[in-house]
């Protein structure tokens, strides 16, 4: 069922509009710091705050002639306050005191959205796992079978990642949420640290503890790596659906709405393509990831190498993580679950995926381990070559002479592989 992405919050933050509110946000804080200070008269803060604003058609006439996008919003910002009022905007600052800060405000705003999409996520997986606590399925290594578990134990899985990811994500939204009202060199030559600290008492941020004229990329390359583990893990969960949905498997299905068709050629098909286009998406998240790597090495003081790569990787990322935990959110809220496959598919070859217990019941009646291996693993092999695993076992006369068919059946019921679901669940208070 294709979804119908409809919210704009987060795509607006980063429009131009938005942005210079932004900056705008950060001259009026710095003016009221200023103010406190005693160096803006009352009522030139107040003419600030009511007159303050701007044009994006006038920022765009003047940044053509002066090449430079501040200069623009300053002059701007300037006409629409007088003359009186126009000198005590940007005192002392530099161009990347109001950008990296309002950059900061930009990011934790996205973020708000960003845990709000994961708290969701995390909801309806510990939905669809109360659900499924005790739906048996087959649990896989190497993509081959290998002994059961539940569908619930799966998703619980994917709670932990999930809920460990937001840690992540947390820690890094406070490592970048941090402004700088420093100067050109981060030295507070022409403006007091005072007025950063009230400044960034106003804009509900920590200042940043040092900076030279911008504020640290390692900062944002560690906000981006926690967003690409976030993409990293809906393309893992996304890829286990895709495997569970192939034809010769069909544990579950994305949903797959009334009209919905799934190919051209074909009217059979039924593709996972919510989630294959979740795992491409996860793809660029990775790869904006390496840029924001490399903003860190810029020139002495500053450059603005990062800056034009910025403009692309942090809002096309956020955009597309917000964008990818809404979408999987309704992939698993509509998964369709075939029980009854899920309970054939651990059946298949005579149930040989039971091996192991029939090999630790031989041991328990008086086989080596490796004798036992070897018995146990001769009707395998024969089962998965055409086979069938319970009666070849049956038939086996080093088998029969220490089982009986009662002691042999009890080797394949699920109660003993599953006796501690509800220790596992309880570990996640569910």
């Amino acid at each position: 069922m294709i979804d119908r992405y409809s919210r704009e919050e987060i795509k607006k933050i980063w429009e131009l509009e938005e942005k210079f509110n932004y900056y705008l946000q950060v001259e009026l804080a710095v003016c009221e710091a200023y103010s406190k200070l005693g160096q803006i008269p009352s009522k030139n803060l107040e003419e600030i705050k009511q007159k303050a604003s701007f044009s994006i058609e006038r920022i765009d006439e003047i940044e053509a002639e002066v090449k430079h996008d501040v200069i623009a919003f300053l002059t701007n910002v300037n006409e629409t306050v007088g003359e009186d009022s126009a000198k005590y905007i940007h005192m002392g600052l530099t161009s990347s005191d109001v950008i990296d800060t309002a950059f900061a405000l930009q990011i934790i705003d996205s973020s708000k959205i960003i845990l709000k999409d994961i708290d969701e996520l995390i909801g309806i997986i510990k939905k669809r796992a109360i659900e499924n606590k005790h739906t048996v399925c087959i649990g896989r290594s190497h993509g081959v079978h290998a002994e059961v578990t539940t569908f619930g134990i799966k998703l619980l899985n994917w709670l932990d990642s999930l809920e460990r990811a937001k840690k992540s994500f947390e820690f890094a939204l406070e490592e970048i949420s941090v402004g700088q009202i420093s100067g050109p060199v981060g030295t507070y030559s022409n403006v007091s640290p005072q007025v950063e600290k009230l400044a960034c008492e106003i804009l509900h941020i920590s200042p940043a503890r040092i900076s030279t004229q911008i504020i640290s990329r390692d900062r944002h390359a560690k906000f981006m790596s926690a967003l690409s583990i976030i993409a990293s893990l809906i393309e893992q969960f996304a890829t286990e659906i895709r495997h569970l949905q192939k034809t010769e498997v069909r544990e579950v299905e994305e949903g797959f709405s009334k009209n919905q068709k799934g190919s051209s050629a074909m009217p059979h098909k039924k593709n996972p393509v919510l989630c294959e286009n979740l795992c491409g998406l996860a793809r660029v998240v990775r790869s904006n990831m390496i840029s924001a790597y490399e903003n860190i090495n810029l020139w002495h003081e500053r450059d603005i190498s990062h800056s034009s790569a910025e403009r692309i990787i942090f809002p096309d990322s956020l955009i597309l993580i917000d964008f990818m935990l809404h979408r999987f959110k309704g992939v698993v809220e509509n998964l369709v679950i075939h029980k009854d496959n899920m309970l054939k598919n651990t059946a298949l070859y005579g149930g040989v995926i039971y091996s192991q217990k029939v090999m630790l019941k031989l041991v328990e009646k008086g086989y080596a381990r490796e004798e036992a291996y070897k018995i146990v693993q001769k009707h395998a092999l024969d089962a998965l070559n055409g086979g069938n695993f319970k009666q070849g076992l049956l038939n086996d006369s080093l088998v029969n002479t220490k089982l009986s068919p009662e002691e042999l059946e009890n080797c394949f019921s699920t109660d003993d592989y599953l006796k501690n679901t509800d220790y596992i669940f309880a570990k996640f208070n569910l």
